[in-house]
C-alpha cells in the first residue's frame, strides 16, 4: 500500500499555538516581576504571539494600586488603570466586534480589579472578551489570589503563575519537578511532606492551586518570566506543570491526531532520536501508531507496532517511540511499551523486537526485559533500503510474547 502524507516542517511554537487556538489563557504575576525592560518585552512578546494565534487572554497585574501607577500624561491622568498597560507595553488588538459596547467605567481592554466586587468584574471581563482577544485586570492584591479567582470563575484551561522562584525544584538534588499530576499534588501537601521535600515556603501556593484545579481549572503552570516562552512553547517548559486529571491513557492514533504527532516525529528526527523516515513511512507509522495523553488531554508520547512477516509468522515492530521532554521520568514511555506488547500478545505475534543508536534508548528497552541480539534475528526486510552508517551503530532488543 502506499501513502501519499504530506509532512509538514517542524514548528515547535507553531505546535502549541495550535494547542491554544481558541483556548482562554490566564498569565498573572506582581508587578515586581516586570521591573525591567527586558521582563515586560518578553511578556509583550508572548501576549502577542498567542492573541495573534487566536487565543483568548488575560494579564492579571498584582500589587498594583492606583498610588503606583507610573507617570501618567495629559491624556491618560483620567485613567491610572490604563497607564500600567503602557508600561506592560500589551498590544491592543482590534475588536472582532465593533458594535460591541465595552462596559461602562472601563477601558475597552482594562480591568480595574475589586475583590468585594468580583462578581461585577468578571461580568466586564466576559463583556471584555466576547469583542477583544486581550484584557489586562489590574489589581492592589497579590496576582495569584485574583488570577484564581478570575480562573476559577471562567474555569479557562490554563493559568500561568509567574514569579521570581518559578518552577518546583527539589532540595534533595535540586531536581526540578516538571509535571505533578492530581495524586503527586495531593501527596506533596499531606502532613509534612512539603516540608520534606523542600516545598515549605510554597505550601501555601500549593494549596490555592489544588483549590483551583478542584474548581475547574484545567492545568496551573509556574515559572519565571525569562522562562515563560520556553515554557508554554517548547517539549522540555522551563517550570512545573500541575494538572488536577491524573489519568494518564494509551489509544490509537485517529486521524484527526496525525498532523499533531507528525510534528512530534519530526522533532523525533531532527534530534536524531528517530531514524528520518519517508512521508510513505511516516503514513505507515501514523497508521500503526499510538499515543499516550496525560491531564486535560495533553499529548506526552507517541509510538507504532509495524507488523513484519517472518516465515509462516507474525513479529512486532517497536518504532518512532518518543516522549516530550516534560514527560521524562513519568513512565510515558513504559506505559506505551506495555500497551504495544498488550496490542503484540493480541495479534498473535511470535515476538516484538527495536532498533534503537540511543544508549539512553537501549537502556530503557533494557530495562523493559528486552534482550539485546543480533542484527540477523530480526526480518531482514528491516534492513532493506537502511542507512549503511545507520545500521553500523545499530542495536537491535527483542522480547519473545509467547
Amino acid at each position: 500500500m502506499i501513502f501519499r502524507w504530506v509532512v509538514a516542517a517542524f514548528a515547535e511554537k507553531d505546535f502549541y499555538l495550535d494547542e491554544f487556538r481558541g483556548r482562554t489563557l490566564v498569565l498573572a504575576a506582581d508587578r515586581e516581576v516586570f521591573a525591567s525592560l527586558g521582563a515586560r518585552r518578553r511578556l509583550a512578546s508572548v501576549v502577542r504571539d498567542l492573541t495573534e494565534c487566536g487565543a483568548r487572554l488575560i494579564v492579571v497585574l498584582g500589587n498594583a494600586p492606583d498610588s503606583a501607577a507610573p507617570k501618567s500624561s495629559a491624556r491618560t491622568r483620567t485613567d491610572p488603570a490604563g497607564l500600567w498597560r503602557r508600561w506592560l507595553g500589551l498590544p491592543r488588538p482590534r475588536s472582532k466586534r465593533s458594535r460591541r459596547v465595552p462596559p461602562a467605567g472601563a477601558r475597552s481592554d482594562v480591568v480595574a480589579w475589586s475583590q468585594d466586587e468580583s462578581d461585577t468584574r468578571l461580568v466586564d471581563l466576559w463583556r471584555i472578551l466576547r469583542v477583544r482577544p486581550l484584557c489586562l485586570v489590574v489589581a492592589a492584591a497579590p496576582a495569584i489570589e485574583v488570577a484564581c479567582v478570575v480562573g476559577a470563575g471562567f474555569r479557562v484551561s490554563k493559568l500561568v503563575l509567574i514569579d521570581r522562584v518559578g518552577g518546583l525544584v527539589q532540595k534533595k538534588g535540586r531536581r526540578s519537578l516538571s509535571y505533578l499530576d492530581g495524586s503527586s499534588l495531593d501527596a506533596l501537601l499531606a502532613v509534612g511532606e512539603a516540608e520534606f521535600q523542600g516545598f515549605g515556603h510554597r505550601r501555601g501556593l500549593l494549596t490555592q492551586i489544588d483549590s483551583v484545579l478542584d474548581r475547574g481549572v484545567s492545568a496551573v503552570n509556574l515559572c519565571r518570566i525569562d522562562g515563560l516562552a520556553r515554557e508554554l512553547f517548547t517539549y522540555e517548559g522551563s517550570g512545573t506543570f500541575i494538572s488536577r486529571d491524573d489519568h494518564c491513557y494509551v489509544e490509537p492514533l485517529s486521524i484527526d491526531d496525525f498532523h499533531e504527532v507528525e510534528r512530534l516525529i519530526a522533532r523525533g528526527q531532527k534530534d536524531g532520536l528517530l531514524k528520518p523516515r519517508s512521508a510513505d513511512e511516516i503514513g505507515e507509522v501514523l497508521l500503526d501508531g499510538f499515543g499516550v495523553w496525560v491531564g486535560a488531554g495533553h499529548l506526552a508520547g507517541v509510538g507504532a507496532l509495524r507488523s513484519w512477516k517472518e516465515g509462516r509468522q507474525r513479529v512486532g515492530e517497536i518504532s518512532a517511540l518518543y516522549t516530550f521532554t516534560r514527560f521524562k521520568g513519568e513512565g510515558i514511555g513504559g506505559r506505551l511499551v506495555k500497551r504495544l506488547l498488550a496490542d503484540a500478545r493480541r495479534r498473535k505475534m511470535a515476538y516484538v523486537f527495536a532498533v534503537t543508536t540511543s544508549e539512553r534508548a537501549a537502556k530503557f528497552f533494557a530495562r523493559h526485559d528486552f534482550e539485546e541480539a543480533a542484527v540477523g534475528e530480526i526480518p531482514p526486510e528491516k534492513w532493506l533500503e537502511y542507512d549503511p552508517a545507520r545500521r553500523a551503530r545499530a542495536r537491535v532488543f527483542r522480547l519473545e510474547t509467547r
